[in-house]
């Protein structure tokens, strides 16, 4: 490390942080007033509000915002070098360009490095504060989301493993009891046993905790014909614990990255469809630091050129770049989630284009 590393590396440090901090102000304040009436509403106090929502809002917007805050601080010290002629000395100097790019690239590691990280053991904890609040106070006051008893939103049908599906209405996640139960088992296309309960509850009585069916109906179907038995209580052996029967719209958002792998290695055992946007999700944790990188590259070589236009020249063109970049991203994203385009090209299809973009751009770059 020279001491042009530790300049350009302590510009690009100080850069990012006043970037980051400028858009969380903008977009808390824009948050603010989207919410103000559900914060009204909520009773709390603004320290409780800021405790209890954006505490994990500011992370939230930190990890989504980061590739962005990364190539907005690049090009916008960069473009003030180029303007000052200072890019022009380091070159006239004999510096090779790639030597002029070694500390960009030192600090976007750095700073992918910290994402990688973040994104998988600390942004799921602050993602856990934010959607508390959001479930508690903000989503019971949208008719989308609060739905009512009869639309079933307590019902859940799960596929067990290869041959057993139960399903079950009214599942009380407080008392870990529910109402109706039933469980099926086919084999090559015929129902072979069939189990009906007026409810099933999670025992924690004894040492092994295990799921107990009341008021048993089971049914037995084989070449001698049906058989039907009645019991009080019946033990029933559910590859599954309370929690996997509580419906969370967050819950890829507040697993860390080894939680979020065993979700998915679990629903792919039990033959669970619909993974999609559980593995885009586990993809990006890995992509998204790789952008960081590859963004402080094109920022480096875009904003390294001297023009008239100055520094509001390269940000226009960083802007275009960030929101064609961000298009990809949620294009793919929509695809993989609601089709079924591969869920690690979703994550990575934007990675790969703009790795081309930034190799055209860096052979353009004068050097």
């Amino acid at each position: 490390m020279k001491k042009l590393d530790w300049y350009i590396l302590n510009r690009l440090l100080i850069s990012f942080v006043f970037c980051m901090l400028l858009f969380t102000v903008i977009a808390v304040a824009i948050d603010t007033s989207e919410k103000s009436d559900d914060f009204v509403k909520s009773g709390l106090s603004s320290w409780q509000i800021f405790t209890k929502y954006y505490m994990g809002f500011i992370p939230y917007i930190w990890s989504l915002l980061f590739p962005l805050f990364v190539f907005i601080a690049v090009i916008f010290f960069t473009s003030k070098m180029a303007l000052r002629s200072e890019v022009i000395a380091i070159l006239a100097s004999g510096t090779r360009f790639t030597r002029f790019l070694r500390p960009y690239m030192i600090g976007g590691l750095l700073l992918a490095t910290i994402l990688f990280f973040g994104r998988a053991y600390f942004i799921p904890m602050a993602n856990n504060i934010m959607s508390n609040f959001r479930k508690t106070y903000i989503d019971k006051n949208d008719p989308l989301k609060n739905r009512s008893e009869s639309a079933c939103s307590t019902c859940f049908y799960k596929r067990v493993d290869s041959i057993t599906y139960m399903g079950v209405k009214n599942f009380d996640a407080v008392t870990q009891k529910s109402g109706a139960f039933f469980m099926d088992r086919v084999k090559r296309g015929k129902l072979v046993y069939n189990l009906r309960a007026e409810s099933v509850r999670w025992d924690t009585t004894k040492r092994q905790r295990r799921w107990v069916a009341e008021n048993v109906v089971e049914r037995l179907v084989d070449s001698l014909g049906e058989r039907v038995t009645h019991s009080k209580e019946k033990v029933v052996r559910l590859n599954m614990a309370p929690d996997e029967l509580i419906k969370d719209e967050y819950l890829k958002d507040k697993l860390t990255t080894p939680g979020l792998k065993r979700l998915i290695k679990n629903e792919e055992l039990r033959g669970t469809e619909g993974l999609n946007a559980l593995k885009v999700e586990l993809y990006k944790r890995t992509s998204t630091p790789f952008t960081v990188l590859l963004l402080t590259f094109i920022g480096a070589v875009i904003a390294s050129r001297k023009t008239r236009g100055g520094s509001g020249m390269h940000l226009a063109l960083g802007i275009v770049i960030a929101a064609v970049f961000i298009l990809a991203d949620q294009f793919s994203t929509v695809f993989s989630t609601k089709g079924n385009f591969p869920p690690l090209l979703a994550a990575w299809i934007p990675n790969l284009f703009f790795t081309f973009v930034a190799f055209q751009l860096y052979k353009t770059a004068p050097k």
